[in-house]
């Protein structure tokens, strides 16, 4: 599954999986912690949202205060928004399973199957998209109107899946037919129905709030218990989804976002010294980007919840 890196200690929990941003850990069935939470849940995760940031496919050296925070209580928030559309992996977030040291940017969440296919919702041109729209005039196999440019919002939203790449790896985007030819066409259509109904309702509260949602990623799994197909990950965060101030929406430029931008600004000007052509890896970064990205951070998570981050 990966390296494990987990750097927390967390009696009760064996880490078995480090990605770019969350670590992974189960239940440790000779622990009373550990038995106590498979007795009561089952086949669980403890999935904890660590303050690394990625950009580049590279996990940078400097950590972003709060931000596994922001990501698991934003998830939280939007899995409550979503739960009459679809349900979700999560089965505790803040009660005692959670450990005391990870309280607030951990959940446990139930193991699923999961598709091999990230489920990607565009309303709105830019990223991949566009690159693949100028070269083709169409996003994985669908054609869009001439004229259009970075930024433009789309005649209606449209499902545009990528293959999940390995750690260091590109998602790679691919038209319908090869997911259904990967995972079944009743399951790709099942995907890309709740796809497009998780993003309408989430653009419309968004857009309620003065956020543009343009993009969002997801990932769903099929609860082994019940067959149902569950959207887990985590859903309609900075790090999944590009969030616009709808005040300062203007087509035909890169957008200003709630996001990691500042990060990537950063590390291709020439103040980073960085070449991102080459092999050496990203270097530290200074304190007034690490700033400037947990502000935007926590500007998102307030504009969409309607409260700070507690």
């Amino acid at each position: 599954m990966g390296l494990v890196t987990a750097s927390i200690e967390l009696p009760g929990w064996t880490p078995t999986y480090s990605g770019k941003v969350r670590d992974l850990y189960v239940p440790d069935p000779a622990h009373p912690v550990g038995a106590s939470v498979l007795a009561r849940f089952g086949d669980v995760l403890l999935v904890v949202a660590s303050d690394r940031i990625s950009a580049y496919d590279h996990v940078l050296p400097t950590l972003i205060p709060d931000k596994g925070v922001v990501l698991t209580q934003l998830s939280r928030w939007w899995f409550d928004q979503l739960a009459d559309l679809v349900p979700n992996h999560v089965v505790a977030g803040s009660d005692d399973a959670v450990p005391a040291a990870v309280v607030g940017r951990a959940m446990v969440c139930r193991r699923l199957e999961m598709f091999p296919v990230e489920c990607v919702a565009r309303g709105y041109l830019t990223g991949s998209g566009l690159v693949e729209y100028v070269a083709k005039g169409e996003v994985t196999g669908i054609p869009l109107p001439a004229g259009l440019v970075d930024g433009s919002r789309l005649p209606e939203p449209i499902f545009t899946p990528a293959t999940k790449a390995a750690l260091g790896d590109h998602d790679e985007n691919v038209s319908f037919d090869v997911v259904a030819g990967q995972i079944g066409v009743d399951d790709a259509a099942r995907l890309r129905d709740l796809t497009l109904a998780v993003y309408a309702r989430a653009e419309g509260i968004a857009r309620e709030r003065g956020v543009i949602l343009a993009d969002t990623k997801l990932e769903f799994g099929v609860d082994p218990a019940t067959g149902a197909t569950v959207l887990g990950d985590e859903v309609l965060t900075p790090d999944s989804s590009r969030f616009w101030p709808a005040g300062d929406w203007t087509p035909g430029r890169a957008q200003p976002s709630f996001d990691k931008q500042y990060v990537r600004d950063w590390l291709t000007s020439p103040a980073s010294g960085w070449d991102r052509s080459g092999v050496t890896p990203p270097p530290p970064l200074p304190d007034d980007v690490v700033e400037r990205t947990r502000s935007r951070y926590l500007e998102a998570f307030e504009r969409l919840t309607g409260h700070p981050l507690r």
